[in-house]
């Protein structure tokens, strides 16, 4: 067994367990566990077959929150533990991603601790949404195309990526953000290979080469990006469908009908997606006083720690990219930024900060990418992760309900009226 994969077993096992402490507490609902987890129960029998519920996403999601109910009892840890599941394997995807693009295990496990230290990925992998498992398949996906991405044969890995991203997308339809992203790269080096063009002062580390994929041909991009996606997509509604076509049809177009419309502004936790990156409106998932001046919160919102100094990263990533041309900086670049934009696309007045959870959650290789750079201390990329660590801490008690906190600390945490 390799370095690599003990390392990311290691990872792993850290991770789930991380996760999984006061993982069913509280025993209720949370947020839009009310959506998700009737129309689980749906699934298993038992709740009444018609109306569908929740027919606005796919069911892949859905289908594997009712396989851990039928196991483990339908309970809050039933509920929740595929949440916790899915949050550990992003968790070891970051780190198969700083291998890709670091080639070090330092700075690989690195990534991974920062993105572990962000609370939006600890608060969204505890509860019983949708978005966890579509950033799970999406970051294995990403990490399959950066390892292919620098390779001579790279239809193994790309294949790999597009099936995962099929199954992201199976989970919610933003994962076919990432996938999207993936196109346009493949589709652009194409272009500019046909275009024979070459940069005046080629570099090791150019993003684009003019030999890169010399045996990808069309047909494996369309296999890769298109057939084997729309496959493992697919495969996820016959539980529900079967082979029938109609109702695979209709399955779709219900899908594309409530994601494509103009929402009704008004929730008390929207936010548009211009604001994400500041943490200008968090989303309260729980709030509840359990004595007279203690809570149990849970705050979608983000580690400061980690997301503001991101944006200062991701300005020198832009820099080299544009300047430097490095392939590192623009695959990092790429899947911040595609997932994150994507949401300014969509016609829909109604947007929460949780959507911003797959670009957040990518910032971790933008802020290694810069404090590895060579003239800078090895110690420095060390001790920020633990000025990461640091800001986790802090924020726990609002970002785990089986802590509690008291309403003094509570308030002194929401540092802006915005957050409240």
């Amino acid at each position: 067994m390799s370095r690599s994969t003990v390392i990311a077993v290691a990872i792993f096992l850290a991770a789930h367990l991380a996760l999984l402490i006061g993982l069913a507490t509280p025993e209720k609902f949370v947020f839009d566990e009310v959506h998700y987890v009737p129309a689980a129960r749906q699934m298993l029998g038992s709740e009444p077959s018609q109306p569908m519920l929740n027919p606005m996403h796919p069911p892949l999601a859905k289908e594997l929150i009712a396989a851990s109910i039928a196991t483990f009892g339908d309970n809050a840890l039933g509920w929740r533990y595929p949440a916790a599941l899915f949050g550990a394997l992003a968790v070891v995807a970051i780190y198969l991603c700083g291998l890709a693009l670091f080639s070090a295990q330092g700075p690989a496990i690195a990534a991974a601790l920062i993105a572990a230290f962000n609370q939006m990925l600890y608060v969204q992998a505890r509860v019983a949404m949708l978005d966890i498992f579509a950033l799970g398949f999406g970051l294995l996906a990403i990490a399959a195309f950066m390892h292919g991405f620098r390779r001579q044969r790279p239809q193994a890995l790309f294949a790999l990526a597009g099936s995962l991203f099929g199954l992201a997308a199976a989970c919610k339809w933003s994962g076919l953000f990432p996938l999207g992203v993936c196109i346009v790269i493949v589709a652009v080096v194409r272009v500019m290979q046909g275009w024979r063009t070459l940069f005046a002062d080629p570099k090791p580390n150019d993003w684009y080469r003019p030999d890169l994929w010399p045996a990808f041909g069309a047909h494996h991009a369309v296999l890769c990006f298109v057939l084997l996606p729309a496959v493992s997509y697919l495969a996820a509604f016959v539980p529900l469908y079967g082979l029938s076509l109609p109702d695979l049809i209709e399955a779709q177009r219900r899908i594309f009908a409530e994601n494509t419309t103009t929402a009704i502004a008004g929730h008390t936790y929207m936010s548009s997606w211009p604001s994400w990156p500041l943490l200008a409106r968090p989303v309260w998932f729980l709030f509840d006083k359990t004595t007279d001046d203690n809570v149990a919160a849970v705050v979608f919102l983000g580690n400061p720690l980690v997301l503001w100094p991101a944006l200062l990263a991701l300005v020198v990533v832009l820099r080299d990219f544009i300047l430097a041309r490095r392939w590192d900086a623009f695959l990092i670049a790429a899947f911040y930024f595609g997932p994150w934009l994507a949401w300014a696309l969509l016609p829909r007045t109604l947007g929460f900060i949780y959507y911003y959870l797959p670009a957040a959650t990518a910032a971790s290789l933008a802020l290694v990418y810069v404090l590895r750079k060579e003239g800078l201390p090895r110690w420095l990329l060390w001790a920020y992760v633990g000025v990461a660590a640091i800001g986790f801490a802090v924020m726990l008690p609002i970002s785990a309900a089986f802590i509690g906190t008291s309403m003094q600390t509570f308030n002194r945490l929401m540092l802006f009226q915005s957050w409240i």
